[in-house]
């Protein structure tokens, strides 16, 4: 199709997957419900509902649906892919881009360049270069030990494991992996684990967990620390986080 823009509406049963690809038109993967997870080979993203993941094009990724997802999408062309930011980030949905992503999914794939579907992929575009980015992205290490280890604690970002029991587990020494952490993802270890945590915490307290639930869940054993935390990397406290407003999905 030679549109602009083109939406796409599917819906994921729980635990399904997409294996690692890539795709020609930038990509803004939207949820009306459930968590996806998606990985690049610099990031990791953590996407609860009312939030969306802008994906240049070209870029590989892979997404991972635990709870089961209901996906709106939209693909853009190189020109109306400049609306976007120039890298992978979780974007904030306003109330009236996630209307306009829900009618798009509702027009045909040629639709009428001059009537509704133009209009719509007009403020779209508006809508897409003013959103907020949102710093939830967890740098994505390589070494293999590192993969492992970092899929481990996404799985249970609750594990209590120290350094120098998961070295026991990767079969690499605590030095080896403290110099790998600071050289592949520019954070110690303990930094990045609570990243990791924190990207966690943000996406279910999107979801609606009270913040003493959201806490537990990611490994805090204080509330008041997971608060300070939280206040710290994203300036406000997990209290005054807004469950995201989710439409009800249209069927694909």
């Amino acid at each position: 199709m030679d549109r602009p823009l083109a939406a796409f509406a599917r819906d994921y049963a729980e635990g399904e997957a997409v294996p690692r690809h890539s795709h020609d038109r930038a990509q803004l993967l939207y949820a009306t419900a459930g968590i996806m997870r998606v990985t690049t080979d610099a990031e990791r993203f953590t996407v609860p509902p009312g939030r969306a993941l802008w994906m240049p094009a070209a870029v590989p990724h892979a997404v991972a649906m635990p709870r089961g997802l209901a996906m709106r999408a939209l693909f853009l062309r190189a020109d109306a892919a400049a609306a976007g930011p120039p890298r992978a980030a979780i974007l904030s949905v306003a109330p009236l881009l996630r209307e306009l992503i829900l009618a798009a999914c509702a027009e045909p794939l040629e639709w009428d360049e001059k009537g509704r579907g133009g209009h719509l992929a007009a403020l779209i575009l508006e809508e897409i270069a003013r959103a907020p980015a949102l710093p939830l992205g967890v740098p994505q290490p390589r070494d293999a030990r590192l993969v492992r280890l970092a899929a481990a604690l996404a799985a249970r970002p609750d594990s209590a494991l120290t350094l120098d029991d998961w070295a026991a587990r990767t079969g690499a020494s605590p030095r080896t992996l403290r110099r790998l952490f600071q050289a592949e993802t520019g954070m110690g270890f303990a930094r990045w684990r609570q990243a990791l945590r924190l990207a966690e915490a943000a996406a279910l307290l999107a979801s609606g967990m009270a913040p003493a639930r959201a806490a537990a869940a990611v490994g805090y054993a204080s509330a008041p620390a997971f608060g300070a935390a939280y206040r710290a990397a994203f300036g406000v406290t997990p209290g005054t986080v807004q469950p995201a407003t989710v439409a009800v999905a249209h069927s694909a």
